[in-house]
């Protein structure tokens, strides 16, 4: 049942016939329509007469229904399944342990902005969102056309029972949930074909919700064709685990693309990245950012996800872009909000110990192509050791391969005694990246890759025909093992396979849900 202060809680076949009884009816004097304001949803573990009808504070949405009443102590518990419609979700709703909350294909559910609306699925909860190309599931903004802006309502928080480097935490922006555990193999349901779009609302000053959250999630839960678009901090953020994911699209996001954190040792293989010029964070925006822990410590497990597939496509792609404040000031999408902007980084920035890998990737128009930085903790030592891999990736465009540090546009090796920049002497992250060993390729220009624009991206990330890339790729190394699907190609896309057809929306803003 959902619990409320003041609500009657609805058991068995008794609350059952006293719904039907109020609420079922289809007509209603005035006395039946006040005790609506007594009910929540019933949660028997089966479907009945009254599921159909959703409840907030007693009333049904005529435009469509609602989900939780708009303060932030919403929690599901038992088993539900939403017909298929359009929902608002009002403040934070969360779907408790040993809950199910099953959403059908072609789904809708706006997050309500009044109430910074949030999903939260609690370690042992189970959130089963199984869309199809034709079909997609859409989490959007409940704002008109025209008035959609990143951070418009909270974002979608799955968290588990996997095993992170900092044993338990708490879910960042806000919420009372706490994840971690000691299995790798749990399982929080299914994301598949979904939409998550404009979410991020910062609860706090820079302490924003990501488009989708993965706390401790198990490789027992199934994360595909994903698309997170303007979300107005990371796009994607995993806090340790195991699960592993495919067909992942970042579209316009705020901070960085793909954030991996605190252990998380899953496998991702098909990612895109498109960048909107004009929006940055603080902090500084890039592809990905990783890290093992935020002090840089020396704690297994490590952040060690395996990568491949990638392409990142930055800023530069929009030939206006200048990377600074006097051009990315958000533009149309800038929420003023309290969210902070600031400039575009690097398409791979691996910090604080992070031993994260990647394979068969590409990443175009980019200020920097690579930072290992070795401020907190030894990323480094690690790629020398062997104990990060980053081989077979293809950069073009960028205005410097690489740097060693946070904020340094200088292709120089940095001296962390000093904090200065030895520009007679190329970074330490642009010799490990050209070993011949790691099989890295840089071209200045990407004129030679043969990226196709296509129409409903408005950016070139797609091969054409005769492209160097279709058959550049190496699944030789060890941990691209039988989870990988071994293709050809460097980069998420081949010549003739468009895995977003259908389903994803890069015109979100205008469309009528």
């Amino acid at each position: 049942m959902m619990k409320r202060k003041n609500f009657y809680a609805c058991f068995g076949m008794a609350a059952l016939a006293v719904l039907s009884l109020c609420a079922c009816s289809n007509s209603e004097n005035d006395d039946e329509k006040a005790q609506k304001t007594s009910y929540t949803w019933t949660t028997n573990g089966g479907l009945n007469a009254c599921d159909h009808i959703l409840f907030t504070e007693g009333t049904e949405d005529v435009n469509g229904h609602d989900i939780g009443n708009g303060d932030q102590e919403f929690v599901f518990t038992g088993k539900q399944t939403l017909e298929k419609g359009t929902y608002t979700l009002k403040g934070w709703v969360y779907v408790a342990s040993g809950a199910e909350l099953t959403i059908p294909a072609g789904t809708v559910i706006k997050g309500d902005k009044a109430t910074k609306a949030a999903l939260i699925v609690e370690p042992g909860g189970r959130l089963l969102a199984r869309g199809s190309a034709s079909e997609p599931i859409v989490f959007t903004s409940a704002q008109a056309i025209g008035n959609r802006k990143p951070g418009d309502w909270g974002g979608v928080i799955m968290c588990g029972n996997g095993i992170s480097n900092l044993t338990q935490q708490q879910v960042e922006g806000g919420p009372r949930t706490k994840f971690g555990g000691s299995d790798n193999e749990d399982n929080s349901g299914v994301l598949s074909y979904v939409r998550i779009e404009f979410a991020g609302y910062p609860f706090q000053t820079d302490k924003e919700i990501n488009g989708l959250t993965l706390g401790c999630v198990g490789r027992g839960t199934q994360i595909d064709h994903i698309q997170v678009s303007y979300s107005n901090d990371d796009s994607y953020e995993w806090f340790g685990g195991a699960v592993n994911c495919k067909y992942l699209v970042a579209y316009h996001g705020w901070d960085d693309d793909f954030d991996t954190d605190n252990g998380y040792c899953g496998n991702v293989q098909y990612g895109l990245a498109i960048r909107n010029s004009r929006l940055a964070d603080a902090s500084q925006s890039n592809g990905f950012e990783s890290d093992n822990k935020s002090d840089g410590g020396s704690v297994a497990p490590y952040t060690a996800a395996v990568f491949s597939n990638m392409t990142f496509i930055g800023p530069k792609a929009d030939p206006s872009f200048v990377n600074s404040a006097d051009y990315i000031t958000g533009g149309a999408y800038n929420p003023n909000n309290g969210s902070s902007l600031g400039r575009f980084q690097a398409a791979m920035h691996i910090r604080r110990n992070s031993r994260l890998n990647c394979y068969n990737s590409l990443a175009v128009g980019w200020p920097i192509g690579m930072i290992l930085d070795n401020e907190k903790g030894d990323t480094q030592g690690a790629a020398t050791k062997g104990e990060l891999n980053l081989k077979n990736i293809w950069m073009a465009d960028m205005d410097v391969l690489a740097t060693d540090f946070n904020k340094i546009y200088t292709d120089g090796l940095y001296d962390y005694a000093t904090k200065k920049v030895d520009e007679t002497t190329v970074s330490f992250t642009h010799s490990f990246f050209m070993l011949v060993s790691n099989n890295n390729k840089y071209l200045d220009s990407a004129a030679s890759l043969m990226l196709t624009d296509p129409v409903s991206a408005g950016s070139s990330f797609m091969p054409s025909p005769g492209s160097p890339l279709l058959d550049a790729a190496s699944f030789s190394h060890s941990q691209l093992g039988l989870w990988f699907d071994k293709v050809t190609y460097i980069g998420a896309f081949s010549a003739n396979d468009n895995w977003m057809e259908g389903w994803t929306n890069f015109d979100p803003e205008n469309t009528v849900y």
